[in-house]
């Protein structure tokens, strides 16, 4: 029997913001429309946008798709997450991680495993579960404008996409960051207090540049470096306050996905209340920025640790 765990995937309120230019480079994602990993195939994470996902081998970690379907009769090392997906479990698939369905179907054969939770909503469910009960009674009966309200759940809806895809191909990077964070909050929130005020500089001196054209491709390559920044960032801070709220209610064993959502659905209603909501966003969009600059997309402790090393080293005799 599926079992409709994790509420934090209630905030399932609009539309797909894509993710191709910064995964396409990265190692060891299928991202095409349709993609087959055959019997005795090892892939490391399969990404389709609009095509059918066939997992007969392998694939070490994740298997993600927007719409078309997923079939899984082989073994995934982590999660399956399918949005407006039709996903099918084999009876012989292997899932160590969680699957996670939203607006398709899913159809799971007897015999299959699946040892991380099961999240399945149509449609009509995620309308239902949003507000049955009342469950933003309290938040939102502040004098808030309803564009604004409209505005809040668009951008909601975007973060959950970003967070599901995220959490589902870098978890490692994700709760490696969110680490460092806890070990050095306030070099982190120094650095990334830094990168805001030398990126707002750069941005600015690009957009004067665009006067005579040479700084147009310098602006947008500083606006696509912003946005895959406060991306992983976010995802980060998501998995730092999720993870810690998990834990405060008791939970052993966080997954990288249930630590991600759990923040997002914090941060999320955060976001609702007046004032506090953007008060809580300033240190929060310094943090973002600091996690990702200052663990280097959670690949290192410290970005600048290898090269301090380097000029302290005594000289060669």
């Amino acid at each position: 029997m599926i079992k409709k765990k994790l509420p934090l995937a209630l905030f399932c309120l609009a539309v797909f913001l894509a993710l191709g230019v910064p995964l396409a480079g990265y190692q060891g994602i299928s991202l095409q429309r349709d993609v087959t990993v055959a019997a005795g195939e090892t892939q490391d994470n399969v990404l389709t946008l609009g095509g059918n996902a066939v997992v007969d081998g392998k694939v070490r970690h994740s298997v993600v798709a927007i719409g078309g379907t997923i079939t899984v009769s082989g073994e995934v090392g982590e999660a399956v997450v399918g949005l407006g997906t039709r996903v099918v479990i084999k009876s012989t698939a292997v899932i160590s991680g969680d699957v996670v369905t939203l607006g398709g179907t899913l159809e799971k054969e007897p015999g299959c495993t699946i040892r991380g939770d099961t999240v399945y909503l149509q449609g009509p469910e995620i309308g239902d579960k949003l507000f049955k009960g009342n469950l933003f009674q309290g938040v939102l009966l502040f004098p808030l404008i309803p564009i604004i309200i409209i505005i809040k759940l668009i951008i909601l809806f975007i973060w959950l996409i970003l967070a599901l895809v995220g959490a589902a191909l870098f978890p490692k990077q994700i709760a490696f960051a969110s680490e460092q964070m806890r070990k050095s909050f306030w070099p982190t929130f120094g650095v990334g207090l830094l990168a805001i005020i030398v990126f707002t500089g750069l941005v600015l001196f690009a957009a004067l540049l665009s006067i005579i054209l040479i700084g147009i491709p310098v602006l947008m390559a500083l606006v696509a470096a912003g946005i895959i920044i406060k991306i992983f960032g976010r995802l980060a801070v998501f998995y730092f306050f999720g993870d810690s709220l998990l834990r405060a209610f008791g939970s052993k064993k966080v997954s990288a996905m249930g630590a991600v959502l759990a923040g997002l659905l914090a941060i999320g209603i955060i976001g609702f209340i007046p004032i506090i909501g953007f008060l809580f966003s300033i240190p929060l969009n310094i943090m973002i920025w600091g996690v990702a600059i200052r663990t280097k997309f959670g690949t290192t402790e410290n970005m600048f640790q290898k090269k301090q090393a380097v000029m302290q080293a005594p000289p060669a005799a």
